[in-house]
């Protein structure tokens, strides 16, 4: 009897690595590890800033590899790879290292001093003002602080000496498959080139005349391929792995998550994890009339129509920590689980619809980045903790709903919203609020994992 062939997906996300061993003959996943990495450091430009360590990144991913079966690992005959969109490091020659054991790579660490920090999506540094200062893209996307090329324009007239350090960049994601790989130059899918900006869909290429005009380094700009095709082969055997084995371009951790959630193109999905996300399938791109809804390039030259909200669950989060502490200091220290519990509890008895208004950009938004969250209509009927944590979660689906209103999915012929990230399987007043902003039934399928749409990508 044959041995079972399989597929590793790998999703390098914001706050966590994960990997998954699917089997495309039953559609299952038959091994999983994660690892949150803690990679946060400081930056110079204080809470404006966000960056993260790439070889704590880098050892979170040999963290989860190396606890999986070796039995399933022998048998692996590609790996599929997303993460976190939109951000950017910088690296030269020397920026890893194998590390073997009796002439086996048992794993790979990145070299600190031959790279840069991974700048990630969440980073603030770019104003509108410096934005606007900014050639127009040859894009339907617009370019947004966080974005690869608008991080990468901030450091070349602010540190200009930073960016003639290096050679290369990419997502960490590419960097991951870059050093896999063991490739002379990154390579780049058109769906993470798309979070940076300054990309032409149609054309599928850099926008590098008008880049070239503002003496952007254009030498530093990965090559291009299409999502789900392969950018090498690894580079040696790892953890069991053999050598030669196909790697593929790294994806968009939002594209992967959606093609292991739908069943359907009359599906749209919803993805509550740190941020937020209300994505649908179209076959070509066209005017909705809405400016906070972009096309993105999904699989097999679709697009995903997409409104992508900054404040999720890391908001929810924000709030549950605020009152952790409030408790602390008054010296009732509160597991996190115990109070999300109660908050939980409390928001569904909750039935009336409270008058307080919050508007929840805790983090701003990508159209509004200079908006902050407040509440309004405080009084003495709407004060209790669940009447709270029911408005809260009722903003940020009213949010949404203002970025990509039901008219949209309606025309789209959509008939349901699937539920993806942990946000919102956790949450039973959050899928409240959906159903209630959205009228449509909101259901759970058993997709939703990046890493496993890494794998089903590449099939």
């Amino acid at each position: 009897m044959a041995e079972k062939s399989y597929i590793l997906g790998m999703d390098i996300g914001t706050t966590s690595v994960k990997v998954c061993v699917y089997d495309p003959s039953t559609k299952e996943i038959v091994a999983k590890q994660n690892k949150d990495t803690a990679a946060n450091i400081p930056s110079d430009q204080g809470i404006e800033g966000n960056k993260q360590d790439v070889p704590k990144i880098v050892s979170a991913v040999h963290y989860c590899i190396s606890r999986l079966p070796r039995d399933l690992l022998r048998n692996v005959t590609k790996i599929g790879v997303c993460g976190q969109m939109h951000g950017v490091l910088l690296w030269r020659n020397g920026a890893w290292e194998k590390v073997e054991k009796d002439g086996v790579v048992v794993r790979y660490e990145a070299k600190r001093e031959n790279m840069s920090a991974l700048y990630t999506w969440q980073d603030t540094r770019c104003k509108p003002e410096f934005l606007e200062s900014l050639p127009k893209p040859d894009s339907h996307v617009n370019c947004y602080s966080g974005y690869g090329c608008a991080t990468l324009l901030w450091l070349l007239k602010h540190k200009p000496g930073k960016l003639t350090n290096f050679q290369y960049s990419g997502t960490i994601q590419d960097f991951i498959v870059t050093m896999l790989c063991d490739l002379e130059t990154p390579i780049m899918s058109d769906q993470n080139a798309t979070s940076w900006g300054y990309f032409n869909t149609v054309k599928n290429e850099w926008n590098i005349d008008i880049l070239n005009s503002v003496n952007f380094p254009v030498n530093l700009l990965p090559k291009i391929v299409k999502s789900g095709e392969f950018a090498g082969k690894l580079n040696a055997s790892w953890n069991g792995i053999p050598e030669g084995t196909p790697v593929s371009v790294a994806m968009g951790d939002l594209q992967c998550s959606i093609i292991a959630t739908l069943e359907s193109q009359q599906d749209a999905v919803l993805n509550i994890s740190t941020s937020a996300q209300l994505a649908f399938v179209v076959n070509e791109m066209s005017d909705l009339g809405c400016k906070t809804v972009e096309h993105l390039p999904y699989f097999n030259n679709t697009y995903l129509v997409v409104a992508a909200s900054l404040n999720g669950g890391n908001v929810l989060a924000t709030f549950v920590k605020m009152l952790q502490q409030w408790m602390l200091e008054l010296g009732f220290p509160t597991p996190q689980a115990k109070v999300w519990e109660k908050l939980i509890a409390l928001g569904l008895e909750t039935q009336t619809k409270s008058n307080m208004k919050i508007v929840p950009h805790l983090l701003g938004e990508r159209h509004l980045p200079f908006t902050k969250a407040s509440v309004e209509n405080i009084d003495l009927s709407n004060i209790q903790l669940g009447s709270v944590f029911k408005s809260l979660c009722d903003s940020l689906i009213e949010n949404l709903h203002t970025m990509m209103p039901k008219d949209i999915l309606r025309d789209a012929k959509v008939k349901r919203i699937v539920g993806n990230g942990s946000g919102l399987s956790r949450n039973a007043v959050l899928q409240r609020a959906v159903e209630q902003y959205y009228s449509l039934p909101l259901e759970f399928t058993s997709g939703g994992d990046a890493a496993k749409g890494a794998a089903i990508a590449i099939i």
